[in-house]
C-alpha cells in the first residue's frame, strides 16, 4: 500500500510511527546500533510469553485470569525468529528480537508501532466479547467505534480504519499517566508525534525483594511483525529490562521513564 500521507494546510491526523517515508529509508534512519544485542536464530523452543525464561530468583506477578495481564502472558510466539515486513520480505536488522509473536501483520503498511499496541488491546477486549470498549481516537479526538457485525472479518476490517486513522498521536493522548514504580503488564512506552514510537509490556516479573522485571514488545517501520525486544545493555537478563531505569534503551528506540501510560 502507498505510503499515507498528510496535504499541507490539512489538519493532522494521527499517525502510527511515521506513515510519510518509503519502507527502505524509514528502516535505515529510525534503526540505531543494538549494542550487546545478538543476531536472531532461526528456532523459538518457547510456545508463548509465559514460557519465557525468568531471571533467578524472579517470578510473574499473578494475574487475574480474565486479566489483560492474563492475556498477554498466553500470546503464542511463532517458532521462527525471523522478523517479516508487511509485504513478506525480511527485516532489514535482525538483532532487535528475541521472540516473534504469532499475530498476524497484515498485507498492507498500516500496522506499525502504535497500531501494535492498538491490536494488542483490541484484540483482548475483542476476544472476552467487551465490544462496547473497543474504541480509538484519532488526533483530533474523533471516536472509532467497534460496531455490530461482532465477526472476525469486521474486527479485521475496524483495525485497519483505525491503523490508518490512529497512532503514536492520539494514542498517547488517549493512555493516562503513570508513576514509573506502579508499571504492570500492557502499560505503554509511548512518545506521541510525527514521527513517535511506542513499545508495551508484555510481562512483568517479580523477586523476593521487590524489585521488578519487565518484557517489551514493539512493531515498527515499515509494518513487521510484532517482536519481544531484546535488553541491548544485559549481558545477562535479556531479554528482560529493570524497573530503576531513568532511560530506558531498546534496541531500536530510547524512552524516559516520564514516557509511561496506561489503559
Amino acid at each position: 500500500m502507498a505510503s499515507k500521507t498528510i496535504a499541507a494546510g490539512l489538519v493532522f491526523i494521527c499517525l502510527s510511527c511515521q506513515h510519510v517515508h518509503s519502507q527502505e529509508n524509514n528502516e535505515e534512519k529510525s534503526v540505531k546500533k543494538p549494542g550487546s544485542a545478538v543476531l536472531a536464530v532461526a528456532e523459538n523452543p518457547y510456545k508463548n510469553i509465559s514460557e519465557i525464561p525468568l531471571p533467578e530468583g524472579f517470578t510473574f506477578i499473578n494475574p487475574g485470569k480474565n486479566s489483560f495481564s492474563y492475556w498477554l502472558l498466553n500470546i503464542p510466539l511463532k517458532k521462527d525468529k525471523t522478523v517479516y515486513l508487511f509485504d513478506g520480505s525480511k527485516k532489514r536488522n535482525q538483532a532487535a528480537q528475541f521472540a516473534v509473536l504469532d499475530i498476524p501483520v497484515g498485507t498492507q503498511n498500516l500496522q506499525q508501532c502504535a497500531d501494535a499496541v492498538i491490536r494488542l488491546r483490541a484484540s483482548y477486549l475483542f476476544e472476552q466479547g467487551k465490544f462496547d470498549s473497543i474504541v480509538f481516537y484519532d488526533n483530533e479526538l474523533r471516536p472509532y467505534l467497534f460496531s455490530q457485525p461482532y465477526t472476525k472479518k469486521h474486527f479485521t476490517d475496524y483495525l485497519q480504519r483505525v491503523f490508518s486513522m490512529c497512532g503514536t498521536a492520539s494514542l498517547s493522548k488517549q493512555l493516562k499517566k503513570i508513576l514509573y514504580p506502579g508499571i504492570l503488564p500492557g502499560n505503554v512506552l509511548i512518545r506521541g508525534g510525527f514521527p513517535g514510537h511506542a513499545e508495551i509490556v508484555l510481562a512483568v516479573a517479580v523477586n523476593k525483594s521487590g524489585a521488578k522485571k519487565y518484557l517489551l514488545a514493539q512493531s515498527y517501520m515499515p509494518a513487521q511483525d510484532i517482536h519481544v525486544l531484546l535488553n541491548p545493555l544485559s549481558k545477562t537478563d535479556s531479554p528482560w529490562y529493570d524497573f530503576n531505569d531513568e532511560k530506558i534503551e531498546t534496541p531500536e528506540y530510547t524512552f524516559t521513564a516520564k514516557e509511561w501510560k496506561e489503559w
